[in-house]
């Protein structure tokens, strides 16, 4: 496990180091607190991957998608409001996160029985108003 702090002013040298971490993972589960700072993190990475996209918790669609330039496609998944697990097998939630596209997820411990073996774990912690520590590894054969 790797750990680094920064404050928000450096949040997309943070992002840029995370995508470096995670290599070839295209699933990646985001945990903290609410207000640590999960989507202002993803917001940095959509800036860093070009997607041109008006990026924001799906909080009550559960998913939004995103395009870069490219035309790759990016899944972001918020689970907060989730009350059966199941449910989220109803949007077909292994089609997402087997279909080769990024998926980045948020409050995954929801879902943590239908997460796959394989996922880039990061973990965000406020240090302050204005700092943030992130833990992060590649997690293998979860579950």
């Amino acid at each position: 496990m790797k750990s680094i702090t920064y404050e928000l002013s450096e949040i997309e040298s943070a992002a840029s180091l995370l995508i470096s971490e995670a290599g070839e993972e295209k699933v990646w589960v985001f945990q903290g607190s609410m207000g640590a700072g999960k989507t202002t993190l993803i917001k940095a990475l959509a800036d860093k991957f070009g997607i041109l996209d008006q990026v924001s918790s799906p909080t009550f669609g559960i998913v939004n998608q995103y395009e870069n330039q490219e035309g790759n496609v990016f899944y972001h998944f918020d689970f907060y409001r989730l009350d059966d697990p199941t449910e989220a097998l109803d949007i077909g939630i292994e089609e997402y996160f087997y279909s080769g596209n990024y998926c980045w997820i948020e409050w995954a411990e929801k879902i943590e029985a239908f997460l796959p073996e394989n996922f880039f774990l990061i973990k965000i912690e406020s240090i302050s108003d204005l700092k943030r520590q992130v833990t992060f590894q590649h997690i293998h054969d979860a579950i």
